[in-house]
């Protein structure tokens, strides 16, 4: 049910039976509002998709807006895949990290950090992010963060996400430019292609790797690369995403490049979709493998096979993919008992 990308099975093993916290990382770039550049949301209200998503996540109701968050196509958000998964297993923790949000999420008693951080603005003009800041946060967070469970799971809810992480990719150097996923079927290359070549001409050759961050990334990209280094292997942990995930890595393998520091990785791992895997219009695994240093990776190899429902065959053709940490709720799902005909059902509870 849980299959390896690159590395071992044995990490994800090890966690059978085990409690995680959850985190979900929730940020806007002006970015997603290029139009047709992404489809994570509603038309005209992407910069909502992080708050419905949380809302919906923790509460099983969407209370910034009358309905969950669906694409034009009708393909319905990967939260419900999540929240699935923790009404029938739930996690022990359910936390928010606020990293520049426009709209905050009603929701009382779950623990929001709010980061102090402003949404990031459109990578076409320079993302405007003081990414040298936003990285210590993170660090800092990593660093004083203290788990309650076996082990934490780390997803995010960024609309455009991927364009970003493409752009922050190909200006550190890495040649990738196939190898990113998208919310889209068919993905809207000229509209990505024009938005990241504007994105990379804003480069210079003076931009040092913070430089380069501030001008091409999104929040989420650069805090989480900070939480990595932060945490310093001491936790279990799981980055709940797909070719995003592995763009934090890319970032994180290129400070490490820049400091000329060792790492140690044997606690860290990735879990995605099987959407995410077999996409052809990317390839996870060639990202992995540009990595400096070792790593576990997985995907829960769960599909909508035994669904009826045409909303959710979408994601069997390729729409969607992966978000909100879909893959490793999946992932989680299996490690405690559940099978693919019990998470079917219940996502399909929330449809009617």
């Amino acid at each position: 049910m849980i299959k390896s990308i690159i590395g071992n099975i044995d990490f994800v093993e090890s966690l059978r039976g085990k409690k995680a916290t959850y985190i979900l990382a929730m940020s806007n770039t002006a970015t997603a509002n290029i139009e047709g550049i992404t489809q994570a949301g509603i038309p005209g209200q992407i910069y909502l998709t992080p708050t419905l998503d949380s809302e919906f996540l923790c509460s099983g109701e969407v209370r910034s807006l009358e309905d969950v968050a669906k694409t034009p196509k009708g393909v319905p958000t990967p939260a419900l895949i999540t929240r699935a998964v923790h009404l029938l297993n739930p996690f022990s923790n359910i936390e928010l990290l606020d990293l520049g949000i426009e709209v905050k999420p009603k929701l009382e008693y779950f623990k929001i950090h709010n980061m102090q951080i402003e949404p990031s603005k459109s990578i076409v003009e320079g993302a405007n992010i003081d990414a040298m800041a936003v990285f210590q946060k993170g660090l800092v967070f990593g660093q004083a963060y203290e788990l309650k469970d076996d082990y934490l799971i780390l997803a995010e809810s960024v609309p455009s996400g991927t364009t970003t992480a493409t752009a922050t990719a190909l200006a550190l150097g890495y040649k990738c430019r196939e190898m990113f996923s998208s919310s889209f079927k068919e993905v809207p290359n000229s509209i990505r292609d024009t938005t990241i070549n504007k994105a990379l001409e804003n480069i210079s050759k003076e931009d040092d790797l913070f430089s380069v961050l501030s001008k091409v990334a999104d929040n989420m990209l650069v805090f989480y690369a900070g939480v990595i280094l932060g945490l310093n292997n001491k936790l279990k942990v799981i980055l709940a995403g797909g070719t995003q995930m592995a763009c934090i890595l890319l970032i994180v393998n290129a400070v490490l490049k820049t400091m000329e520091a060792e790492f140690e990785t044997s606690n860290l791992s990735l879990c995605t979709t099987k959407w995410v895997y077999d996409d052809k219009n990317s390839d996870i695994k060639a990202l992995l493998e540009m990595l400096d240093f070792k790593l576990n990776a997985y995907y829960a190899d769960f599909d909508f096979a035994l669904s009826s429902h045409p909303a959710l065959k979408l994601y069997d053709s390729g729409e969607a993919k992966e978000g909100v940490g879909a893959g490793a709720a999946l992932a989680y799902g299996f490690l405690n008992g559940q099978d693919k005909k019990t998470i079917t059902e219940k996502i399909e509870s929330f449809l009617g």
